[in-house]
């Protein structure tokens, strides 16, 4: 008689199958996000003089600032990164998108920054994230290289299945029997067993040290696909005419006072993002950061285009706990909120999810192309006969 097939066969052979699935994509987005966690600290340091210049004098104002990277990028400036450091330059870049196209690189018409010395308006340096390095991989980690609208649910639903992945394999590395020879074959690879155990060790083993971190690193990433409904700051308009709105009535252009307001309501924040108004009626934005790295606990203020007068300042405090929570997502998905200890852990739990769909990949095809039937006892641990997981 046939013996009957339980529970922890039917998940073996779904884990099975969703792997071989989503196996190839479940690579390239952990491989990509592996190369992708320290791509600030390499590229400040194979550039350092885009980044720092030496401080001296107060900075020229962020109009003829403005107008000088205009003048270089060819293109207007969408965005102004302002740092309260001294001795850090600031970049202004260039942004336009095209949703139609497939692809992401027919999706971006262009997508440039430059970097000039605050004191002098010198430009030190010149970045086209569209050709970037770190900026294709960071493309091929979000979409594969398509357009977002095409790519996003490869990915997101490859990162579905794999998260069914991680907690199928939980069930399947669970030990029979908490005893020594069990807890071994689970907790440590057997360098000196054949090159089927090797693998098979290699995927089982730190699948389960990195289950943790996979799972933080594919949820967080979830967000981005399912991204909940978030209250945002409310719609501000500037006002053309009227009296206190004109320029004429500061001392300064509104860009620049808009920078000086946000420096004096936040004197914590050590950088800051500045949108320029677009349209008649478009506000100013600023995005202010605690920290020169991470994006969580901002705030946003708004200001009128034309006189630079605070409009609206939604304050990080006053977010829900939820709100703060979701604005983590990011830094905790890169491992940025831990520091460089977070970042650390993020890419070898990157580098181990990469390695999963090769190992598991060599599991089933060493298993299906053996050249004969390897008995249970095989590969048993020692005074054992029977073994909970899979002969491999």
């Amino acid at each position: 008689m046939r013996k009957r097939r339980g529970i922890k066969y039917w998940i073996g052979r779904l884990h099975l199958w969703l792997g071989l699935a989503s196996g190839l994509v479940v690579l390239i987005v952990s491989i990509t996000g592996c190369v992708f966690v320290f791509q600030k600290e390499i590229t400040e340091s194979l550039h350092k003089e885009w980044y720092y210049v030496r401080a001296g004098g107060k900075p020229l104002s962020l109009v003829s600032l403005q107008q000088k990277a205009e003048h270089a990028l060819g293109h207007p400036v969408s965005s102004i990164i302002a740092f309260r450091d001294p001795a850090h330059t600031w970049e202004f870049m260039a942004y336009k998108d095209n949703d139609t196209a497939l692809t992401i690189f027919g999706g971006i018409a262009y997508y440039q920054s430059v970097f000039l010395n605050p004191y002098t308006g010198d430009i030190t340096g010149r970045r086209d994230y569209k050709y970037d390095f770190f900026m294709v991989v960071k493309y091929l980690h979000w979409s594969l290289l398509l357009n977002t609208p095409y790519g996003q649910p490869i990915v997101g639903w490859s990162t579905v299945v794999f998260v069914l992945l991680l907690l199928t394999g939980l069930v399947l590395w669970w030990p029979k029997k908490w005893i020594k020879a069990y807890k071994d074959r689970s907790f440590r690879i057997k360098w000196k067993g054949s090159l089927r155990r090797v693998n098979y060790d290699l995927h089982n083993v730190p699948g389960f040290y990195s289950l943790i971190p996979a799972l933080i690193i594919a949820v967080t990433g979830l967000v981005f696909f399912w991204p909940p409904k978030m209250p945002g700051p409310p719609v501000m308009r500037s006002i053309p005419d009227g009296p206190a709105v004109t320029a004429a009535t500061t001392a300064t252009t509104p860009l620049d006072r808009a920078w000086q307001t946000t420096s004096a309501e936040m004197p914590g924040a050590a950088r800051m993002m500045l949108s320029p108004a677009i349209g008649k009626e478009g506000v100013i934005y600023v995005y202010a950061y605690k920290d020169g790295e991470t994006y969580y606990g901002y705030d946003v203020l708004q200001f009128d285009r034309y006189s630079g007068r605070l409009l609206d300042h939604r304050k990080n405090a006053d977010k829900s706990r939820f709100q703060r929570l979701v604005e983590t997502n990011y830094d905790v998905h890169v491992g940025a909120i831990g520091g460089l200890t977070g970042k650390i852990i993020a890419f070898f739990a990157s580098l181990i999810c990469a390695s999963l769909p090769v190992t598991g990949f060599l599991i089933w095809w060493l298993k299906r192309n053996r050249p004969h039937p390897v008995g249970i006892s095989h590969v048993a641990p020692r005074n054992l006969t029977k073994t909970s997981h899979p002969v491999v």
